[in-house]
């Protein structure tokens, strides 16, 4: 077998897990919209991170064509920067923030603040004054501590429009430590016992705060339309109880994020087209059972759009052979991809730069960190011939990894270049030592 077998060729071109101008180049090389992945390690270093800047606005406006009557914001926890919040005030997504920080940035960009949401399960009073200043569109409440905060520095004779945050008791996502839609966890409040309803009624009593709807997210890496039709009908049944009891017709709801993004070959990852037609055939199927008018809906996709269209380059420094395993180290890790250390996240992993006529064997990458749950990959098929020097590409890397990354070992968080027609250019440069001693202000 070499390095260019079927299987190779069919994931190189699956575009669930590269971006889908990915094509084969010479020389064992791949190239991104018309740009070498190995001329790209080679001029900024490694690790470094690639993102096609066609992918995220086709997947931005997959999103809107499949919700044409909806709001679609984008969840920018799962990677940001100034050039992301340009794309996406283009493409004419909102965006989901949930730090002063991410919300200053978006001001910096003069995104229109109307389309903003903040949330979050613990905001600090400079989240939330910022999002006062700024005139953000909504704000989630997911406490009942934060109703009175909010309210008491809102501007005399102005209100502020805010969402309360519902757990509608679904479980769904990935894994157990990224499922936000049941009962028991730290995000939101319970409409089974009674906690939504009340802070629903006290959000009334709130002359300050304009309660325009309901908000949820189940969860992460959901690869089925089925748990946001679910919620849908749990949450059409609450509008209903809330105008029955209260006489407030809400008018929002805002199913959050949580679509799923493949990481392997052939991992489940519907399109958008297809979340958006179980929510709008369950939005109107229940509103009809229970005589509410449609409300807008929201929904917040991070992953789905930013995920595929992003590819992490890595350099190999040491192969080790013991224990009939194969340890493939390089020069990244944890630091800058701590998913598969935190929730036993997966991913493929391809060699670009070079060819090879040497069999396949599985190998595990490894990073260059003090910890043994530093692998990056396990049991990924790479040349029998891999060596210090090689050049690693990860794909469906484009989300929660930089955005993630820590300072751990002081190695520096990478760099994120953009490419499209043929071109490159830096967006977020490499952290430095000179980046970190300015914060050091020690003797």
């Amino acid at each position: 077998m070499t390095t260019e077998p079927d299987s190779l060729i069919r994931e190189l071109h699956a575009p669930s897990v590269w971006p889908r101008s990915a094509v084969h180049a010479p020389g064992g090389d791949v190239s991104l919209a018309g740009v070498s992945l190995a001329e790209l390690a080679a001029h900024h270093g490694t690790p470094v991170y690639v993102l096609d800047e066609t992918e995220v606005r086709s997947r931005a406006r997959a999103w809107r064509a499949a919700l044409p009557d909806a709001e679609v914001v984008y969840a920018a926890k799962a990677f940001v920067c100034r050039a992301v919040v340009d794309w996406m005030a283009e493409e004419g997504l909102g965006l989901d923030v949930c730090s002063a920080g991410e919300l200053e940035l978006a001001a910096t960009r003069g995104f229109p603040p109307e389309r903003l949401v903040l949330h979050g399960n613990a905001k600090s009073p400079r989240d939330l004054g910022t999002a006062l200043r700024l005139g953000v569109g909504r704000i989630v409440i997911d406490a009942d501590s934060e109703i009175a905060r909010i309210a008491a520095q809102v501007p005399p004779r102005t209100a502020q429009k805010v969402l309360v945050r519902v757990l509608p008791g679904i479980e769904a996502g990935a894994h157990p430590k990224v499922r936000t839609g049941a009962e028991g966890q730290k995000f939101g409040l319970s409409i089974a016992n009674g906690d939504a309803e009340d802070a629903v009624v006290r959000v009334l009593g709130q002359p300050g705060l304009d309660l325009a709807g309901l908000h949820c997210h189940l969860g992460s890496q959901i690869a089925s339309a089925e748990p946001y039709g679910e919620a849908v009908r749990r949450l059409v049944a609450f509008l209903a109880r809330i105008r029955d009891r209260h006489g407030v017709t809400l008018s929002e709801l805002d199913l959050g994020g949580g679509f799923a993004a493949a990481y392997l070959p052939g991992d489940p990852a519907p399109p958008p087209v297809a979340y958006g037609r179980r929510i709008t055939d369950e939005l109107t199927r229940s509103c009809a059972e229970f005589g509410f008018p449609l409300p807008r809906l929201t929904v917040e996709p991070g992953r789905s759009i930013m995920a595929s269209a992003g590819v992490a380059l890595y350099r190999v420094l040491s192969v080790k052979r013991t224990g009939g395993q194969v340890f493939v180290a390089v020069d990244g890790g944890m630091s800058d991809n701590p998913r598969p250390a935190l929730y036993g996240a997966r991913y493929t992993v391809r060699m670009v730069g070079r060819t090879t006529t040497a069999p396949m064997r599985a190998t595990t990458v490894v990073g260059r960190h003090c910890e043994a749950g530093d692998v990056l990959a396990q049991d990924v098929e790479l040349p029998e011939d891999v060596r210090p020097g090689d050049i690693l590409a990860v794909p469906a890397s484009g989300a929660y990894q930089v955005s993630m990354a820590s300072g751990y070992n002081m190695t520096g968080r990478p760099p994120v270049v953009a490419v499209s027609g043929g071109r490159a250019r830096l967006l977020l440069r490499r952290e430095t030592f000179e980046d970190q001693r300015g914060r050091d202000v020690g003797v």
